[in-house]
């Protein structure tokens, strides 16, 4: 039986440590990556904020956004957890949020041409995990859409708000952390002007973008696309 063991070991050692190689590849050099990105030159567009998939859009009514599996309306501060700098919150708008599985490139960048007129950082005493086991395999392997609107990780996570303003949108990007969220490193700094698609930031393993628009404008993504930061289109604007 000894011997049995001890053969059926030796066979399997190259399996694991073939799979342990596999894992540090993923771990330190494959999520790291920063691959070039080429982002539309069209001050018309809003590009994604980050790689990701599209788990929900909703309409911002007064401050609000309804969650129908609370039953309740959530305000724009509660998601942000922070005032916009330059004084009350805009009414009427429009929420999107990203889930960024550990699969996809984590770097944070620019939606549109703008001035950062805000960056507000909210730590968490325990960061909640964003998804359970059978919601991760959904997203990350099957990429099929979940609504994660108004989980309690999106309202109580820590997060990073930098908050965006041209002359016809203002843009609230909610980088929200994940339970094994190590940091989030930022590039910019508040009154820096963006060009399109520069990088903002990197935030460590899995996380999620909400990213509010104030402004008209015309979605042309939805629910369970993948998108691509600094590359995707993901709203036009309305004529000013």
């Amino acid at each position: 039986m000894l011997k049995f063991l001890l053969t059926f070991l030796r066979r399997l050692l190259p399996f694991v440590l073939i799979w342990g190689a596999v894992l540090v590849f993923l771990q330190r050099v494959w999520f790291y990556r920063d691959p070039v990105r080429i982002t539309p030159q069209d001050d018309d567009l809003i590009t994604s904020p980050c790689d990701g998939q599209v788990v929900y859009v909703r309409r911002v009514e007064n401050g609000l956004v309804v969650s129908e599996k609370l039953g309740e309306k959530i305000k724009v501060s509660e998601i942000t957890h922070a005032e916009w700098p330059e004084g009350e919150t805009p009414g009427h708008g429009w929420l999107i949020g990203i889930y960024m599985s550990p699969l996809d490139v984590h770097f944070n960048y620019a939606p549109m041409k703008g001035t950062i007129s805000g960056i507000v950082h909210n730590g968490a005493k325990l960061n909640l995990p964003m998804v359970d086991l059978w919601e991760y395999i959904q997203l990350t392997y099957l990429r099929r859409a979940v609504d994660l609107f108004a989980k309690r990780y999106a309202l109580e996570n820590e997060r990073q708000t930098v908050f965006i303003e041209s002359g016809r949108v203002k843009v609230a990007m909610v980088e929200i952390a994940d339970k094994f969220v190590n940091k989030i490193s930022t590039y910019v700094a508040v009154g820096e002007l963006l060009r399109p698609g520069q990088k903002i930031s990197f935030i460590e393993r899995g996380s999620q973008v909400d990213l509010f628009i104030f402004g008209e404008v015309d979605f042309l993504v939805g629910v369970g696309d993948q998108v691509y930061g600094a590359q995707t289109p993901i709203a036009r604007l309305g004529k000013p």
